[in-house]
């Protein structure tokens, strides 16, 4: 049941449009609700010319206005891993060392995660507070990617 301040959303889908979403889903080893709610992100990361009926003036500058391509943004966001234990985090704290990383992810309000990880892995994920992450949890070790 969802939290007084959350809400529902309810839309129809063509049968096509459902087997490429549930087809994603399979893909990327997340739930519908995970990838529509991404998806909703997405959308508060772009600006958009127009949202209400453009003017013919508008029109002429959406031209030149390169709007998101939804779909590659969703694809690029596939990561396909062994473990079967993945935790969505924010990265609270990354502290660089001379060879290794410190990152912590929280997880939800008040549960962290700590990981150590190569300094190189953690720059080339580009970790830094704020930013969306996994912890990907195999056996005794917990392992950190990003979309």
């Amino acid at each position: 049941m969802p939290r007084k301040e959350q809400g529902w959303v309810t839309f129809q889908t063509s049968e096509d449009e459902r087997k490429i979403l549930e087809e994603f889903c399979e893909q990327s080893q997340r739930t519908k609700t995970e990838i529509l709610r991404e998806l909703v992100r997405s959308l508060n990361q772009h600006t958009w010319a127009s949202i209400s009926s453009p003017t013919q003036q508008e029109k002429q500058e959406d031209a030149y206005i390169q709007k998101p391509d939804i779909e590659s943004t969703i694809q690029k966001k596939s990561l396909k891993v062994s473990s079967r234990n993945i935790l969505k985090g924010v990265v609270k704290r990354v502290v660089y060392g001379a060879v290794n990383s410190e990152v912590t992810l929280e997880i939800i309000h008040k549960v962290e995660l700590i990981s150590i990880i190569t300094r190189a892995s953690a720059e080339e994920l580009e970790l830094s507070e704020g930013k969306e992450a996994y912890a990907v949890i195999k056996s005794n070790d917990i392992v950190i990617a990003r979309e």
